[in-house]
C-alpha cells in the first residue's frame, strides 16, 4: 500500500465518526436501547443501519440542494491526501451564491426535510353526504420540492457487485 492510500485509508475514519454523530445525537437520536434478548438487540441496530443507510442515499441524491459538495468522494480520491484540504472552487461559488444551479436557495440536511415535510395529504368528505367518496388532495408542490423529487427519482440504484443487496435480513 502506497503512503498516499495509507493516509486515504486513515481518513476514511471521518466517515466512521460522522455516521455515529448522525446516529447518536445529529439526526437520527437514536438512544441507548434496553433490550435484553439478542435477536432484538440485533433487530435494533438493523434498524438503525437501515435508517442511516436511507439518509447516505437521501445526502446522495439531495446534494445539488445542500451546502454539500455533490461528488466528494470523488474529489477526495483525486486531490493529495497529506497536503492540507482546500475545498473545491465549485463547492466554493456554491456556498458563497447560497443558491444551486437551478436558482434554489440551499439548505441543511434538516432544513431541507422540514421545508419538504411542509407538503400535506387532505382526506375530505363532504358534510352533507358522510358516507360520501373520500375526497384525496395533495398541496402543491413548492419549486424546491418539485427539484427534490425530480433528484431522488434521478438518482440510479446502486446494488452490490454479485447483483445481491449487501446483507439480508435473515440476519438480522
Amino acid at each position: 500500500m502506497s503512503a498516499e492510500d495509507a493516509v486515504r485509508g486513515y481518513k476514511q475514519l471521518t466517515r466512521v465518526e460522522q455516521a455515529f454523530r448522525c446516529l447518536k445525537s445529529v439526526d437520527l437520536k437514536v438512544r441507548p436501547i434496553r433490550h435484553r434478548a439478542e435477536r432484538r438487540v440485533r433487530a435494533h441496530l438493523f434498524v438503525c443501519m437501515l435508517a442511516y443507510y436511507v439518509e447516505w442515499h437521501l445526502r446522495s441524491a439531495l446534494a445539488p440542494l445542500l451546502f454539500q459538495h455533490e461528488d466528494l468522494e470523488g474529489w477526495q480520491a483525486e486531490r493529495d491526501p497529506v497536503a492540507a484540504a482546500e475545498p473545491p472552487q465549485d463547492l466554493q461559488r456554491k456556498k458563497n451564491r447560497r443558491r444551486s444551479e437551478d436558482g434554489l436557495p440551499l439548505h441543511s440536511f434538516s432544513s431541507l426535510l422540514q421545508e419538504l415535510a411542509t407538503r400535506s395529504r387532505h382526506q375530505c368528505r363532504m358534510r352533507s353526504d358522510p358516507q360520501g367518496p373520500l375526497l384525496i388532495r395533495l398541496t402543491d408542490p413548492t419549486p424546491l420540492q418539485k427539484r427534490a423529487m425530480e433528484l431522488w427519482r434521478a438518482f440510479p440504484e446502486q446494488h452490490s457487485e454479485s447483483g445481491q443487496d449487501a446483507f439480508a435480513i435473515k440476519d438480522f
